[in-house]
């Protein structure tokens, strides 16, 4: 029972750390967090002079390659404690979720990668910057409806744990 709680504690600690500070922090990126980094580059993904354009992009770029990296690292910590908490359907479930929220990220990345503002007429960079906002407000909301299930089946099994 300790070290089923303390496995609870840590993940619901790192939630509310990246509520807190949102800010990139290493290798231990969660799923609030990931929203926070998704925002800055959001808000810094505005058309404006095409030369600032290749640096936003390089940006955003490098944002969706940490949340990659940041968002498997915290999966992979649910995935491996868990299980016999939560058992094989609920453990199912959260992976489906881990499995949607990466391809979403895989294929944004993809779209940010494959992006080309060179010569591109006022309306183009429009239409692109509503490709990426809207791509980036679509991850978002899938982490934000994730964290949530998330953390009330969290506290559902903190006080299931404290009860015994």
């Amino acid at each position: 029972m300790t070290d089923a709680l303390s496995t609870l504690k840590r993940i619901k600690e790192e939630h509310l750390n990246i509520r807190r500070h949102l800010k990139l922090v290493g290798d231990s990126v969660g799923d609030m967090e990931a929203m926070g980094s998704l925002e800055r580059a959001r808000a810094e993904w505005v058309p404006g002079r095409p030369e600032a354009l290749a640096e936003k992009q390089k940006r955003l770029q490098q944002t969706l390659s940490f949340l990659d990296e940041g968002l498997r690292n915290h999966f992979a910590l649910e995935e491996s404690h868990l299980p016999p908490l939560i058992g094989d359907l609920f453990m199912r479930a959260l992976i489906l979720d881990h499995r949607d929220i990466m391809k979403y990220v895989d294929d944004t990345r993809s779209m940010a990668a494959n992006i080309d503002t060179e010569g591109l007429a006022r309306e183009e960079l429009l239409s692109k910057d509503s490709q990426v906002q809207q791509a980036i407000e679509h991850l978002r909301g899938l982490i934000e409806d994730h964290a949530s299930k998330e953390e009330t089946l969290l506290s559902m099994l903190e006080t299931a744990l404290r009860e015994d």
